[in-house]
């Protein structure tokens, strides 16, 4: 899977301010990491967060759908499609709910991932 390396890159810019974060690319794509946890990614053209519970809430904003990466819908991960991302004030709202959730998760010991 291929993904949006503008996208990818304004998402690097707001996750690598925060401590503990780091990146990691799989699967043709890019995960940013907090502490260890998986916070958020860019697939595609799509945002790809992790919000938790918060998730299924988040549903009912525009541009928002379950993520369904593996063809079974997450109750805990959600797609935001680029075109509700076009400026940053917003990109940076999606990507501190996915932040917030990473930091309040137990962090992750073991292999750190490459900071860039």
């Amino acid at each position: 899977m291929a993904h949006d390396p503008l996208l990818a890159q304004r998402v690097r810019r707001i996750v690598m301010r925060h401590a503990g974060s780091a990146e990691i690319h799989m699967f043709g794509g890019v995960c940013f990491t907090v502490h260890g946890n998986m916070c958020c990614g860019v697939a595609n053209d799509d945002l790809m967060l992790r919000l938790g519970d918060a998730a299924s809430s988040a549903l009912d904003e525009p541009g928002v759908r379950p993520m369904d990466f593996t063809g079974r819908p997450s109750r805990t991960m959600v797609y935001v499609a680029a075109a509700v991302l076009g400026n940053d004030v917003d990109l940076c709202g999606w990507v501190a709910r996915a932040v917030a959730h990473a930091r309040s998760l137990p962090r992750k010991a073991g292999r750190a991932a490459k900071k860039k």
